[in-house]
């Protein structure tokens, strides 16, 4: 490479030629703006800007990328047409080295979680610590406060027979006084006197025998009586600590006990009052007719003080709350919530139901702290209490098969269960969640046929959710629809392994390599090309790679060893439910562990009820069913939703109390929801104003078809023109259902089922539109037709003539008259003009007369001259133009 000077340099890399010769001198080289530099100065140049930018090329690499390709070639066409692509698939995979910031990072974390759990450590010891000080201590006030108890007893007990001995000698010396005081001869004799003073000495000495006596006898009783004095003490004392509190609130009785204290404390240091003081009381009362004067108990006394502080306590809120409850947990007003919802700008009423987000809003924005509950302690009891379970062993897989619609899911499921499910569809497309298993001579396998049209995609989510493999079947000769793009999301969306079945391969025009290629679109490549998607070569028709797509199947379900237990109370999931005219509400059930018996008590969604029946997809009864077994149950107490879970539990009692609470909370929430909606629209609704509604009763014969309809016809609506379905069910078209329809002026409209004799009457009487489909693009057609009626016409103006004006001449009774020549279309005298200068509108009315000649005329055409008076304008020029529109109503469509 030739060198170049310093200038050129900075030149080629847009920097200033100071700057770079500064960058140069501190790299170690000097040089001035005419030198030249050599390659291998540059480089030291270089080497010395990446230091500078923490960038050490000599270190150690910190990340190694490893690389792979792999080439195919990809014929497209046939014949001369035929072209060869080439498809490289490119492997890329990155291992990162730790720097040494995050290994001293990770170091100092672990630093610092072995220091929190040596203090955690620390201060349980010194916790543990206190409180076996404070156990300590309050085993020693025990011990302490019974010996006062016991030297109490003793101390009473000795008081008592000192005083009985007291007053025994106390009555002998008496006696013997009156004796020795009975009167005596004058003249008594020495003899005599020592006779009485030695009698006098034995009765004290046997006076103070008896006292001891006494005393050892009331110190015997007080030792054996000891522990019933020690348990009526423990007792009394009990008493006195109880508290008898005349309110019930918490904070009152807290105060109340306050009070009592106080005036306890008060009692004890009050001082005794002087004699003449309490002897002047009893004169007073004594004067007072003997009554005494009796004040209130100081525990009756109001001693409640308000808090100088608001207490912020907790406020628990259920899935929904009234208004009033919510204030009332928050101890405010009902009016102040009301306000501080409106200040939020939602509009509510105390007795309105709101929902959890709405209510959590509100209390913290009046400054409490929020704690959200589940108020489903009941449901998680029964759900808990289910026995024991055994050992897990392997279980089928669950196949959902999925598509776009009329590439033959159904077929191919016929081909491999050998029956004819397709021919009993209408129009020939499945419009249900077909559950079945199948004994292969490689196992057994349950399918999940899921519809393909664009209606049924939450039937398709559900069937994605309940399985363990997807297949999705792609026409050789159609390729990647619509309807299989979202196929691919919902297997995504469940993480479910996948396999492709190309179909039709029996076909002139199939091309597999076609599909593939549309498929590596959405990051579903095949084995071949480097990916982990299995395809398979099929065709339903002839039978062609069945065996191979069973064998992918079985492989697959080998890989993610597929468990479950079966000796413990089922649970499933439902796959479809409907209403049976004979036999009530039915249910498909996917049991997915456990055993499914016949007299189980099943707990299923908003539904409960004993099984009474089991059918397995051939209509066969059977008395019990395994994981992985689709069964049709009788016995449920209504229709569940499809996609609930299904639990069997122990105690129908329970069951029923638990769905109970969950139609409640289900109507609740349901509530609450419609009328956030509602007063979220009401400004909305105010300022676009009425809007037509097309009023729908839908029936149809199974859960399933029935939410996909609604959806399709709700996402029907526009601005102007809404799909209100104001009653839906499952079964047959009831009485009901057409008494709401005349109500509502709805039109009726069943899916796969009729009307019964009692509603046909009131259809027939009220003139209700009845209409019944089996396809479900008919349905969506029609309804569509009816609301492209409801729209308002768009008026549009088309232009009909233009005339050129010529000369103008004055009237005395018109005003201007222009003579014009009709250049285009016609001139008609009914209909509305405007005035053109230089393609400018300068006037716009309708005309006075229009003159052919003397006469008046209705209509000049093209090429003719005329006399046109324009009404209420005389500013007509040469040259002006004027133009002749009509407005014309177009019919409006969806």
């Amino acid at each position: 490479m030739a060198t170049v000077t310093v200038e050129q340099l900075a030149n080629e890399i847009g920097t200033p030629v100071d700057r770079l010769v500064s960058q140069l001198a501190d790299s170690g080289v000097n040089k001035s703006a005419t030198d030249s530099v050599s390659q291998e100065e540059k480089e030291t140049l270089l080497d010395h800007l990446k230091k500078q930018h923490g960038d050490d090329s000599n270190a150690s690499p910190s990340k190694m990328t490893l690389s792979r390709k792999k080439k195919s070639t990809l014929v497209l066409g046939h014949g001369s047409k035929a072209k060869s692509v080439q498809v490289e698939v490119r492997k890329k995979r990155t291992y990162v080295k730790r720097s040494d910031v995050e290994e001293q990072q990770q170091a100092e974390e672990e630093a610092r979680i072995a220091e929190e759990a040596r203090i955690k450590a620390e201060a349980d010891a010194a916790a543990k610590a206190i409180a076996d000080a404070k156990e300590a201590e309050n085993a020693r006030a025990v011990a302490a406060a019974k010996a006062e108890v016991q030297a109490e007893a003793k101390a009473e007990a000795k008081a008592e027979a000192e005083a009985k001995a007291k007053q025994a000698a106390v009555a002998k010396a008496k006696s013997i006084e009156e004796s020795a005081t009975k009167p005596t001869p004058a003249a008594e004799t020495e003899d005599a006197k020592k006779l009485r003073l030695q009698q006098e000495a034995e009765l004290t000495a046997k006076a103070e025998e008896e006292a001891r006596l006494s005393a050892e006898a009331a110190r015997k009783l007080a030792e054996e009586n000891e522990a019933r004095w020690k348990e009526q003490e423990a007792e009394r004392k009990a008493k006195e600590k109880e508290v008898v509190h005349l309110t019930s609130s918490k904070y009152a009785q807290e105060a109340e006990d306050k009070s009592d204290s106080a005036d306890e404390s008060g009692r004890r240091r009050k001082k005794k009052k002087p004699a003449g003081q309490d002897r002047n009381n009893r004169g007073r009362n004594a004067r007072g007719k003997g009554k005494l004067s009796l004040s209130s108990p100081q525990s009756l006394k109001h001693g409640f003080t308000k808090p100088v502080e608001v207490k912020l306590n907790e406020v628990r809120i259920g899935e929904t709350i009234s208004v009033a409850e919510l204030a009332n947990k928050m101890s405010v007003k009902g009016a102040e919530v009301v306000k501080a919802m409106f200040k939020m700008g939602a509009m509510a009423t105390i007795n309105q139901v709101i929902d959890q987000e709405t209510a959590a809003l509100v209390a913290e924005e009046m400054g409490r702290e929020v704690v959200l509950v589940k108020e489903n302690a009941l449901e998680e009891a029964v759900l808990s209490d289910r026995g024991a379970s055994g050992d897990a062993i392997t279980r089928a897989p669950v196949v959902t098969i999925m598509g776009h619609v009329d590439h033959g899911k159904t077929s191919l499921l016929d081909h491999i269960r050998e029956a004819k499910v397709a021919d009993g569809e209408a129009g020939g497309i499945t419009q249900h969640i077909g559950a079945y298993h199948v004994e292969t001579g490689h196992g057994m396998i349950t399918f999940l046929d899921t519809p393909g049209h664009a209606a049924f995609t939450a039937m398709r989510s559900r069937g994605a959710k309940a399985t363990d493999i997807v297949i999705i079947v792609v026409a050789a000769d159609d390729g990647v629809m619509p309807q299989t793009i979202e196929a691919i999301q919902h297997a995504k969306a469940s993480e479910a392994p996948i396999i492709i079945a190309v179909n039709k391969m029996d076909k002139e025009g199939a091309d597999p390599d076609r599909v593939k290629s549309e498929l590596s679109q959405h990051d579903v490549l095949s084995e071949e090309w480097g990916g982990d998607v299995q395809f398979c070569h099929v065709s339903a028709k002839t039978g062609l790679g069945i065996d191979e797509l069973l064998d992918a199947i079985l492989l697959q379900s080998e890989v993610l060893e597929l468990t479950a237990v079966v000796d413990k109370m089922a649970n499933g999931v439902v796959v479809e439910s409907k209403l049976d005219k004979g036999r009530g509400p039915v249910a498909t059930v996917l049991v997915q562990e456990g055993t499914l018996n016949q007299g189980d008590i099943v707990l299923c969604g908003l539904e409960y009820g004993r099984v009474r029946a089991m059918r397995d997809e051939n209509g066969r009864t059977i008395q019990s069913a395994g994981p992985s077994i689709p069964v049709e149950i009788i016995g449920l107490s209504g229709v569940p939703q499809s996609g609930d879970e299904a639990t069997v539990v122990k105690d129908e009692k329970k069951a029923r109390e638990v769905a109970l609470f969950r139609q409640g909370k289900f109507r609740d929430v349901k509530l609450a929801r419609q009328q956030k909606s509602k007063l979220e629209n009401m400004f909305a609704n105010m300022a676009t104003g009425d809007v037509s509604e097309v009023n729908v009763v839908l029936k149809s014969d199974v859960q399933g078809s029935l939410e996909a309809i609604s959806d399709s016809l709700v996402k029907l609506s526009t601005d102007e023109v809404k799909v209100k379905i104001i009653g839906s069910g499952v079964g047959a078209i009831t009485e009901t259902d057409a008494t709401l329809a005349a109500a509502s002026n709805a039109i009726v409209v069943g899916f796969n089922v009729r009307a019964d004799a009692t509603a046909r009457k009131v259809i027939e009487a009220e003139k209700i539109d009845l209409r019944y489909y089996s396809v479900i693009y008919a349905l969506i057609d029609e309804v569509k037709s009816a609301m492209s009626g409801m729209l308002a016409p768009e008026f549009k103006q088309e232009i009909i003539g233009l005339a050129q004006v010529r000369d103008v001449f004055k009237s005395p009774k018109i005003g201007a008259i222009a003579g014009c020549m009709v250049t285009e279309g016609i001139i008609k005298r009914s209909a509305p003009i405007r005035v053109l200068r230089e393609n400018v509108v300068i006037y716009e009315g309708e005309l006075e007369s229009l003159r052919r000649f003397k006469d008046d005329v209705q209509e000049v055409r093209n090429g003719t001259e005329c006399g046109i008076g324009v009404k209420n304008y005389n500013d007509v020029r040469v040259g002006d133009q004027i133009e002749v529109f009509e407005t014309v109503e177009v019919k409006r469509s969806l």
